[in-house]
């Protein structure tokens, strides 16, 4: 059974930090590339940054250079940093497998993590 609990977001100002944490079921983290997704409101939801199982990253250029995607694989936890935040990065940020997100109908998406940066 897939499990996926995000945690960590919260207001922040713009320029602002926060680190966001996916604890996930072993059955797929152990397996699959994982990724950050977000949704802002009225829009569709984007993959923002993505590990693979052997800590290769790939990011949104939205996002290049100021987020950073980590992994711990004993921990089945991933994790994603957030620096030099913006008003345009406020949304609701998943976790998920992008193969299963892809191959899977219909997806499994946790409750997600509401992130809001403003003044």
């Amino acid at each position: 059974q897939v499990q996926l609990v995000e945690s960590g977001g919260g207001w922040v100002q713009p320029g602002g930090s926060l680190k966001l944490s996916c604890a996930a079921s072993g059955s797929i983290f152990s397996i699959y590339t994982m990724g950050w997704y977000r949704q802002a409101p009225g829009k569709q939801r984007e993959l923002v940054a993505r590990i693979t199982t052997g800590g290769i990253t790939n990011y949104a250029d939205s996002v290049k250079g100021r987020f950073t995607i980590s992994r711990d694989n004993a921990k089945n936890t991933m994790y994603l940093q957030m620096n030099s935040l913006k008003p345009e990065d406020t949304a609701v940020y998943y976790c998920n497998a992008p193969t299963l997100v892809v191959t899977t109908t219909p997806t499994y998406w946790g409750q997600g993590t509401q992130v809001t940066v403003s003044s």
